[in-house]
């Protein structure tokens, strides 16, 4: 339960502390008179966003602080969770400074509005007139349900698999299309790869091609030259190798005159050798040497095959035309690739839809079982709000779709007269019964949830006198295990709270401010004397107010 408030700088409000305490709370004032900044005050605390329209000075920064009581609610394994500090008395903290920027604090520590508003669901349920048109739509009619048919678990569950379920699908849509797409490609990739397959080349193969080309195409000319050479080298008496020898001869001579003479005798020994290698050389590259057309041509045709290919695929080399040939060997193997993991997914997709129909089943049960329990209980507490007439007719429908919450279809009719035909509730309750519903609702839902703080923001929109006083005795009896608040302007609801605060708005020179206190017990007999009668109180008026309160 939330213990104490305090604001500061806050549209119409300075500063303000107020404490509360556990029961019923009562909160009234004039319209206008701010408690709709309280509010609004609370919701900062909670997480909603700010802007600096929010500050009553824009010059200092703004301060909310609330105090809560948790130590009855299982909420460590939440701080734990958000690696929060825990206290039985949390303190939850926001400012809005002048430059726009906003802080939250959960016991000092830092905080996110993600984490502040996590945390508010297991604190305070803020119900607004705004809700209570909300209870005609569908999704709020399900949550009453569930609430009673203790469907947490099992939505938890649900939605979980759902997620999984929609992310796969979605997958499984991107690969049915990318397969597609590949099928498409696949006829063309696989003729580029069997024309290089083909080809059978290999790396460093065009070179080796080349040179082979220049060899066979010149052969005469090679063959010419080689032989010229070899009969220079090996002539008899004039030959280039029979002039060597003389010269290492006469060298041989005068070595042992000097080292120079030694030196030019193992250089010319050196040419010696290597020339005489050059020449046998000569001589195997000229048995080597055949004019051979056919490999020519063979020659030939594979080099004109490797330019073709290089310009197809717009490379310059084999180690190119390599490397694609592998990419479009591998493009052919992803899509059987693609066919496997297209069949994972559509047996994993499988399994999570029979998983979603066994939850979204069990879903369905135990709300069925739940909405006998809910109309009876809806129709006892109507009955004592005025309603004596009233009828429920809630069916529900297990279809194909799979929605957030499962897969039912409902219908939720509602007739206020007897005799009367059955109709949505939008259509067919009054401002004043859909009041009295919610007020049921949530009377019915306290008995489910653990929520430790309810706000009745107005919920007496269209009720006044018995109904009123029936209200204000139902949020009496929800108060036994709750804190609950109730903003309201009837006197008989007001004369039911253990506690009475009043927001008053006042002017003081050019500044108007907004206070929020607590009354003691006789201006609170002075306060529902007004709600009776207006500012003028008559001794009658009092006299009612005491015996409300009485």
């Amino acid at each position: 339960m939330i213990t104490s408030l305090s604001i500061k700088n806050f549209a119409l409000i300075d500063q303000l502390t107020i404490d509360f305490t556990s029961g019923l709370s009562i909160i009234t004032g004039e319209t206008g008179a701010g408690k709709s900044i309280i509010l609004g005050a609370l919701g900062l605390v909670l997480g909603k966003r700010a802007d600096l329209s929010s500050l009553k000075n824009a010059e200092e920064k703004c301060v909310i602080e609330a105090h809560f009581e948790i130590s009855k609610y299982n909420l460590k394994g939440f701080f734990e969770a958000h690696d929060l500090d825990y206290e039985e008395e949390t303190i939850i903290r926001r400012e809005i400074l002048p430059s726009g920027k906003s802080r939250a604090f959960i016991n000092d520590s830092p905080a996110n509005l993600q984490e502040l508003q996590e945390l508010s669901l297991y604190l305070i349920d803020i119900h607004s007139q705004q809700q209570t048109q909300e209870l005609s739509e569908e999704e709020v009619q399900f949550k009453i349900i569930d609430a009673i048919a203790a469907n947490s678990f099992e939505l938890g569950k649900y939605q979980e698999v759902l997620k999984h379920f929609k992310s796969e699908k979605t997958t499984l849509n991107a690969l049915l299309k990318k397969q597609g797409e590949a099928i498409k490609e696949q006829e063309y990739n696989s003729f580029l790869l069997e024309e290089l397959l083909a080809a059978k080349l290999s790396d460093g193969e065009q070179e080796q091609l080349e040179e082979d080309f220049e060899r066979l195409n010149n052969v005469e000319t090679i063959k010419e030259a080689i032989e010229k050479s070899i009969l220079i080298a090996n002539e008899d008496e004039i030959g280039a190798l029979h002039h060597l020898k003389e010269i290492k001869t006469t060298l041989q001579r005068i070595a042992p005159f000097g080292t120079k003479y030694q030196e030019l005798l193992e250089r010319i020994n050196s040419v010696l050798i290597e020339f005489d290698d050059i020449s046998l050389e000569l001589n195997q590259q000229a048995e080597m040497l055949l004019n051979d057309p056919e490999k020519l041509e063979y020659t030939n045709q594979k080099l004109q095959l490797i330019y073709t290919l290089q310009k197809k695929h717009q490379v310059k080399t084999v180690a190119e035309l390599l490397s694609i040939q592998e990419q479009l060997d591998q493009s052919l193997v992803s899509i059987g690739n693609l066919e496997t993991e297209i069949e994972n997914l559509q047996e994993s997709i499988s399994n999570h839809e029979s998983e979603l129909n066994a939850l979204a089943a069990i879903i369905h049960n135990k709300r069925e079982a739940a909405l006998p329990a809910l109309t009876e209980k809806l129709t006892v507490i109507l009955e004592k709000l005025g309603m004596p007439n009233v009828r429920f007719q809630i069916t529900l429908t297990l279809g194909t779709t799979y929605f957030n919450n499962g897969k039912d279809a409902l219908q939720f009719l509602f007739s206020a007269n007897k005799g009367g035909d059955f109709g949505l509730l939008k259509k067919v309750a009054s401002g004043g019964e859909m009041s009295r519903i919610m007020l049921a609702v949530k009377a019915i839902l306290a008995q489910y949830s653990k929520l430790p703080t309810l706000i009745f923001d107005e919920i007496d929109t269209g009720v006044s006198g018995e109904i009123a006083i029936r209200m204000g005795e139902i949020m009496k009896q929800m108060s036994a295990t709750m804190q609950v608040f109730a903003i309201t302007h009837l006197p008989q609801i007001a004369a039911k709270g253990d506690s009475h605060f009043k927001v008053a708005k006042t002017t003081l020179g050019e500044t108007t401010s907004s206070e929020l206190r607590l009354l003691s017990v006789d201006e609170r007999v002075l306060e529902i004397a007004q709600m009776l009668s207006g500012t003028a109180v008559s001794e009658s008026a009092l006299n009612h107010a005491k015996a409300l309160l009485n």
